[in-house]
């Protein structure tokens, strides 16, 4: 669990989104980081428990930075107001896909947990069309499986209005080939980060969500 000062110095920092706010608040914010690399810690070693991949990851090759780059963004605002990390074979740069968690009291995507590929570039996205292609039946089965419905609901609405390019478009699964991105998402409430069985619920929500990323990186392999 997280300290509900945790979760007040992101809920202060979106209220004040400068760094001169920040900088007289560094001590929180050090403080606030030091507690989510704690509970990240600790989770490491669970979810490793579900799936081998995992072990010997550290907190580092996990967390997300709190500072954002602003250069190609309209908001121009310097710090993220989350904590976030992703947790995946060979940690965050390996170009697999993985399992995410983020904190995030007041942001416009709020607090979840999620799995897959989000916009991936051409060539991967080419290759996880095919995988859905080529074994369609093992794909529905995942994302259609009582458990991932109930948590996940469905994939993310992120898809093309027309058939992709050499793709017949009354292929009879073309919904699935229509995806620029394969994500699946549960949002949390903030309540959730302060009690004690979040541990219990992330690995819950991993556990669901493995099949699923198993199945996408096997297509990038």
């Amino acid at each position: 669990m997280l300290k509900k000062t945790t979760i007040s110095f992101l809920k202060d920092l979106g209220k004040n989104n400068n760094r001169e706010w920040f900088m007289i608040n560094k001590e929180k914010y050090e403080s606030s980081k030091s507690d989510f690399d704690q509970f990240i810690g600790k989770l490491i070693p669970q979810l490793a428990k579900v799936n081998p991949a995992l072990s010997g990851l550290e907190v580092k090759d996990c967390i997300f930075r709190i500072y954002k780059d602003v250069r190609f963004s309209k908001d121009k605002t310097p710090y993220k107001t989350s904590f976030s990390a992703q947790f995946k074979e060979g940690g965050k740069k390996s170009g697999k896909c993985g399992f995410y968690l983020q904190v995030d009291p007041i942001g416009e995507w709020g607090s979840f947990m999620a799995g897959g590929f989000w916009m991936p570039e051409a060539p991967v996205l080419r290759k996880l069309r095919q995988e859905v292609e080529y074994n369609t039946s093992d794909f529905k089965k995942i994302i259609n499986s009582s458990a991932f419905k109930k948590y996940y609901g469905a994939l993310e609405e992120h898809k093309l209005k027309k058939a992709p390019k050499g793709v017949d478009p009354e292929h009879p699964d073309i919904e699935l080939l229509k995806y620029t991105s394969y994500v699946a998402t549960h949002q949390m409430k903030i309540t959730e980060f302060t009690t004690d069985n979040l541990i219990k619920e992330c690995v819950a929500g991993y556990k669901v969500i493995l099949p699923f990323l198993t199945f996408l990186n096997k297509a990038n392999d």
